[in-house]
């Protein structure tokens, strides 16, 4: 099956682009998701400046690369979060702790986003929204269903302008189910797609983020086949240490102290052959995006070694039942 198989340019934005789409072309992949930060992407430019556009798409076409995806996992944090330090780090410098000048940015930039993308050519962006409910995800203090159902409907009321422009110029926004997300789970992201009903919205699958709640990820896959927009191909093991449970204690990512850790694809838990079979199933053909995390492994050799692995795993469903040649 020709599904293009990419590389997220998060994990690399602090390198210029230009030396990444070199890397990356010799590494074997077919192409980027591009992130909007560092010199990678600046979307405000991109929805402004054709000649911003063909620059970046001349070097794409220099090492042979292609693009089927722009990665606003920052700004689209912004929009829906509850404001705490942190989060100043991915807005503009001078509106640091202001909450809503951020908010109202990262609208802004999403919507720029949406057009960015529209003019490179781009069908997905992928992304986060940020959630107003993730400190409750404990239920401790007592959390009311109402607080909750709050919550989805902040997340309605912030973005739908946002997703009103998507639609506007043709693109479609896959959340990463992720933990500080409002979709986090199975469960939590069913409800998202209740309470927002709309295609625009669809799903960056990541099984990283699943497997190490105990969720078997290829279920988002075969119960949401139409709303696979893009996927992440990226691994976690768990430790089966008895003092490291699956919070991560406040360590970081990387110390094997930890009860799971993100991992380069096929050095982890996930099981990527059941993925690609559930994507099959699905009929998806959009690009195996690699999404690089793996604190123990230097990126130079991991970022050539994934996309090998994928390769190896990027079969086409048969076009023949094994047994028809048995029959007469």
């Amino acid at each position: 099956m020709a599904r293009p198989v990419t590389i997220f340019t998060g994990q690399f934005a602090d390198l210029p682009f230009e030396e990444v789409c070199k890397n990356m072309s010799e590494y074997g992949y077919d192409g980027l998701e591009i992130a909007c930060w560092g010199d990678h992407m600046d979307v405000r430019k991109a929805a402004t400046d054709k000649s911003y556009v063909e620059e970046k798409k001349a070097i794409l076409k220099k090492y042979g690369l292609g693009c089927w995806a722009l990665g606003a996992h920052l700004a689209g944090q912004l929009v829906g979060d509850t404001w705490d330090p942190r989060t100043d780090t991915f807005a503009p410098a001078e509106l640091a702790g202001k909450p809503e000048e951020i908010r109202a940015w990262a609208v802004e930039e999403m919507k720029y986003t949406a057009r960015a993308a529209a003019a490179m050519g781009v069908p997905v962006v992928t992304g986060f929204t940020g959630s107003p409910i993730w400190a409750f995800w404990y239920s401790f203090p007592p959390t009311s269903q109402d607080m909750i159902d709050a919550g989805y409907a902040r997340i309605k009321e912030f973005w739908d302008p946002i997703w009103d422009v998507f639609d506007e110029v043709g693109v479609k926004f896959a959340l990463e189910v992720h933990p500080t997300e409002i979709a986090y789970d199975y469960w939590s992201t069913k409800k998202l797609f209740d309470v927002v009903k709309r295609d625009t919205l669809g799903i960056n699958f990541d099984p990283s983020h699943l497997i190490w709640q105990g969720i078997e990820p290829s279920l988002l896959i075969r119960d949401f086949p139409d709303r696979i927009y893009h996927v992440h191909m990226k691994d976690a093991a768990i430790d089966d240490d008895p003092r490291s449970g699956i919070l991560g204690s406040h360590i970081e990512f990387g110390d094997l102290k930890r009860g799971w850790n993100f991992r380069s694809p096929g050095h982890g838990d996930v099981d990527f052959e059941l993925i690609i079979r559930a994507l099959n199933e699905a009929g998806y053909t959009g690009p195996l995006s690699v999404e690089w995390e793996d604190n123990a492994m230097d990126r130079t050799f991991g970022a050539p070694d994934a996309c090998a692995y994928v390769k190896s795993l990027n079969f086409a469903p048969s076009s023949v039942a094994f047994d028809g040649a048995m029959e007469k």
